[in-house]
């Protein structure tokens, strides 16, 4: 086999298994899950003594939840040059991110990138900055929220980390240092890398885009609205955190943790519960599926609750965000669709002395 041969066929096999790593994630963890608890039993509970309600509220706040994020990464953008868009614009670049991302993780980031970087004739590493600037925020919340979880509810987390071996595994890694010895290996070869080809053709590519993936990244320090920015951080993470929480009302055995002693009104079990299922969407699966089902079973049996309960939890809870990110995907394509018809029948007509990829955008 020659040289260009294997290189094409080892760039077929990491594309498949950038694929199906996701898809096999998702349909292990479902298949374990299905095997830990009793599926008629889920299906009892799934079918009586769930308000609804309280779910549709839910379905309501993670559109709110996606507005904001729009609105806020419209602030970045701004900061890095990019002419401001609609905020309808700003939501559908969110919208259809979610709503690809149950397909396969990740893409809806490189998408919603691609979306804007076409959109508004500006180069995509700029707007891939402003995303990773975007990410790097809810990382911060994330983190602030572990600490806070640490702090107002210690015995049900040390109670993870005790009683199950991926709670014993997550101490062990992080306490020892073989995984920051690994770190700084790795980072010092990608320094050596950097330092012994920085004239080849490649490395200046690369560290150009890399150059311009920070500048994209850095407006977050120097921007105009950083304090509505920050509000709207918060914004979107107490959407987020209410989705679980209003969740709690719409079964019979969570509604007793909002009323339990020491539970401060299920708050403390709101934000466990919470901190579990955003540090599972760590995890390459589709939208979650698995992964963040089976986080949210363990950080309920932390308060009691039986496996049983917990899945059906988690997978009508599930089942409803999912609808809700598979109707706004579709608004997001009929409204890029509409917008496309639009942008084409106010275009003048082509002659010899205009070039059609430059004759302007009619939307913004």
């Amino acid at each position: 086999m020659s040289e260009g041969s294997a290189h094409s066929l080892l760039a077929v096999i990491a594309r498949v298994m950038k694929y199906l790593l996701p898809v096999a994630v998702s349909a292990g963890m479902v298949v374990w899950l299905f095997h830990k608890v009793d599926i008629r039993q889920v299906g009892e509970i799934m079918s009586r003594g769930v308000d609804y309600r309280y779910l549709v509220v839910m379905m309501v706040l993670t559109v709110l939840s996606h507005i904001i994020r729009g609105i806020r990464w419209g602030i970045q953008l701004r900061a890095a040059g990019i002419p401001r868009i609609p905020v309808v614009a700003e939501s559908v670049s969110i919208f259809g991110a979610y709503a690809l991302n149950l397909l396969f993780p990740y893409l809806g980031e490189a998408w919603r990138c691609v979306y804007i970087s076409r959109r508004e004739q500006c180069k995509l590493s700029t707007v891939v900055g402003t995303d990773i600037g975007d990410r790097a925020s809810d990382g911060i919340m994330i983190l602030m929220l572990v600490f806070l979880a640490l702090f107002v509810a210690r015995p049900y987390m040390d109670r993870f980390l005790d009683r199950y071996p991926l709670g014993e595994a997550i101490d062990r890694i992080t306490t020892g240092g073989g995984l920051w010895i690994w770190i700084a290996v790795v980072i010092a070869l990608l320094v050596a890398g950097d330092y012994f080809f920085r004239r080849t053709a490649f490395v200046k590519g690369v560290n150009q885009s890399l150059r311009r993936i920070w500048n994209g990244f850095v407006v977050l320090f120097h921007m105009k609205g950083t304090g509505l920015y920050i509000v709207l951080t918060f914004g979107i993470w107490i959407c987020y955190f209410l989705d679980t929480y209003l969740c709690f009302f719409a079964f019979p055995f969570t509604r007793q943790l909002i009323s339990g002693q020491g539970y401060c009104w299920g708050l403390i079990p709101g934000l466990v519960v919470f901190v579990f299922g955003s540090c599972s969407m760590g995890v390459p699966s589709n939208g979650g599926l698995g992964p963040w089902n089976i986080a949210v079973m363990f950080a309920l049996s932390l308060f009691g609750i039986s496996d049983s309960d917990g899945a059906a939890y988690s997978l009508v809870c599930w089942s409803f965000q999912t609808a809700m990110l598979i109707a706004s995907g579709i608004f997001s394509a009929i409204y890029i669709m509409l917008s496309r018809r639009r942008l084409t029948g106010h275009r003048p007509p082509v002659t010899d002395k205009v070039n059609p990829i430059n004759s302007g955008n009619s939307e913004k």
